[in-house]
Parts: C-alpha cells; structure tokens; sequence
C-alpha cells in the first residue's frame, strides 16, 4: 500500500471527487497530506511559498485551511495540510519530493483544445514530473 499520499485539492466539485477516489484506497496505515496551491496568479504576487500570504489574502488563506480540515477529519489515519503559493504543478511536485510521497492524487478539470493551451493543464504537468505515481481523477 501507500505509506504517503499527497492529495492536491483545489476546486470544490472536483475535490468531492478526489475524497471518493481516496476513500477507496486502503488508508489505515498511510499518511495523507492535504495541499492547496494558490496560484501567483490569484494573489497577483510574487511571495516565498511557504508563507502564509499577506493580510489581504488572509481571508482566502483561512477559507482553505478551514476546507481541509474538514477533509482531514473525516479520515481514519494521519494527516496533514500544506497550503503553499506558487506554481501550482511545481509546488505540487515540491511537496511530493519533501515527504517522499508514494502517490499524488490529483483532479483533473477536463479542458481540452485552445483552453488546455491557454490556461495549461496542471494535472499533466505534474504526471510528466513527478517521481512517484499519480491518480488523476476526472
């Protein structure tokens, strides 16, 4: 089984998903590790990625932490949160490399055509460089 599993979560109907996909792996000896990236994009500054932003996000910032935490406490073994800003896919990748995950479990938004190209696909991304497994979940 998965000793870490790294869940990336970030839109509300898509993360009702992955929490069914991680619900039906075998999680009772396992660690999960709940993230969110804020993407530079939504901030609109450059910050160091593992600081909490700054007053004016900190309404956003807390909103996140208060969602994963309801996720983390509907699991039956260890957990933790990591809510980070950046790039997502290499903040993601990131997180994965520092607790030596076994498994990334990823949503995946479903774009295709001249919208995958514009607003590029994160779940790929992080496929191509991560050095684990990845589920990605439709």
């Amino acid at each position: 089984m998965f000793n870490t599993i790294l869940v990336a979560l970030d839109n509300p109907t898509l993360s009702e998903r992955v929490m069914q996909a991680l619900n039906n792996l075998q999680l009772d000896s396992s660690t999960v590790i709940f993230t969110h990236v804020i993407s530079t994009n939504e901030t609109g500054e450059q910050q160091p990625a593992d600081r909490p932003s700054a007053d004016p996000q900190r309404g956003l910032f807390r909103h996140i932490e208060e969602e994963l935490q309801a996720y983390q406490a509907s699991l039956p073994c260890a957990s933790k949160l990591e809510i980070v800003s950046g790039d997502p896919p290499e903040e993601i990748v990131r997180l994965a490399n520092i607790y030596e995950a076994d498994l990334i479990l990823i949503g995946s938004r479903g774009l295709t055509g001249v919208t995958r190209i514009l607003q590029g696909s994160v779940s790929s991304q992080v496929v191509s460089e991560a050095h684990c497994s990845v589920l990605v979940v439709r």
